[in-house]
């Protein structure tokens, strides 16, 4: 695989996928110190990346093969991107997704035309059973990441990059099995080797970071992460290779930077980018990749949120921000002591959201009541500042999600 590669699956997606914007942002340039730019994979055909590499895979098959269908294992942007492709060539479609998928995953590979099969636990769970389907079907299998065809078509993103930014001087990926920034690298790096190229995994499942660590794909334990697309237990050998040869470094980024930084990318470049996709950018913020006043690109590589897990994602990011407080307090059952609490929190410019009321609980004596209150804060100053104003009035608060 080489460079000529990446630019025959360029040639050969165009009219199919989109070339998607990459966009200035004055706001995260002050934050993270940075000329950043955001390219909007977010934004691509399918919601992420994905359907590069899935694209030119299955226009390289020979038409026997396509005949006899194809089968894709994926934890829900492979699986969109090859039922997507799939539909545009007329290809027959197996899809096998761990049962822990997004619904809305699930139910947009299915629109596409895609049959799928909910086994296991997990992406490698999902793996093994799509190989068996495989064997049975005598199909041919598409690999979500550790395939030359996959690689070349995701390399197209970095091919975008350097004609839309010509004098970009660093490029930040997020990586799970390593497909995307494979691509990237090699695109960005055969072009012009000196543009950096950094990678950034979930801190719940650092595989390829690790890989790197000891020579070879290992595989690590990984913990349950809001970057499901990136939640790969163990990386591709070519990929490896390729991210061994080309890529700088691999660095990690945490629940709560992740949740942070999908809000602040809602909030303030209206942007609803998923977990995995606001890795590379939560690297910048965080300042993981030490990089300053250079023109960075960040790949937000795909937006497929499911829509019950938005509210928790906004939730989870005003929590971390310290924009939301949760908090107990036992006082005396008598009247009026509910409105001081209720003044008190008032008084210092604290939107009261919920107040909860007990008279009845195992920790509640005769003559009192507890009172749950969740309130609307500031920042974690602010909180800090309504504890010491409640606790100086004699109350015992215990905080929670502080």
């Amino acid at each position: 695989m080489n460079l000529n590669d990446i630019v025959i699956a360029r040639e050969k997606m165009k009219g199919i996928v989109h070339t998607t914007p990459l966009d200035y942002s004055k706001t995260f340039s002050n934050l993270a110190k940075n000329e950043v730019f955001l390219k909007l994979e977010n934004l691509q055909k399918t919601g992420s990346f994905k359907v590069r590499g899935s694209y030119n895979k299955l226009s390289s098959l020979a038409k026997d093969e396509l005949k006899k269908g194809v089968v894709a294992a994926s934890a829900g942007n492979h699986a969109q991107g090859v039922a997507y492709s799939s539909q545009m060539l007329d290809v027959p479609c197996t899809i096998v997704m761990p049962k822990g998928a997004p619904l809305s995953k699930i139910q947009a590979t299915k629109q596409y035309g895609a049959d799928v099969i909910l086994e296991g636990g997990t992406f490698d769970d999902a793996l093994s059973y799509a190989l068996e389907v495989k064997q049975k079907m005598d199909a041919t299998f598409i690999h979500a990441f550790d395939d030359e065809a996959i690689i070349a078509g995701q390399g197209t993103v970095g091919l975008e990059i350097i004609e839309q930014l010509p004098d970009v001087e660093a490029i930040i990926c997020p990586v799970g099995g390593g497909g995307l920034i494979a691509g990237v690298a090699m695109a960005v790096k055969e072009k012009n080797p000196h543009i950096s190229v950094y990678g950034v995994q979930a801190l719940s499942c650092p595989s390829m970071q690790q890989s790197i660590h000891v020579n070879k794909p290992i595989t690590v334990e990984s913990s349950p992460t809001i970057a499901d697309g990136i939640a790969v237990k163990k990386p591709g050998q070519r990929t490896f290779e390729i991210v061994q040869k080309y890529v700088d470094d691999i660095y990690c980024v945490d629940e709560m930077e992740i949740a942070r930084t999908m809000l602040m990318l809602l909030e303030r470049n209206k942007l609803l980018v998923e977990g995995s996709g606001a890795c590379s950018l939560a690297s910048l913020l965080y300042n993981k990749v030490k990089l300053k006043e250079k023109k960075v690109v960040a790949i937000l590589s795909g937006g497929n949120v499911d829509v019950n897990f938005i509210s928790r994602i906004i939730e989870r990011g005003m929590v971390e921000s310290g924009r939301f407080v949760e908090f107990t307090i036992t006082i005396t059952d008598k009247p009026g002591q509910l409105q001081k609490v209720l003044n008190s929190i008032s008084a210092h410019d604290a939107n009261i959201q919920s107040v909860n009321l007990s008279r009845i609980g195992k920790n509640i004596l005769p003559g009192y009541a507890q009172l749950e209150i969740s309130v609307e804060t500031k920042n974690h100053d602010h909180i800090s500042l309504l504890h010491k104003a409640l606790t100086e009035k004699g109350y015992n608060v215990e905080m929670s999600h502080y």
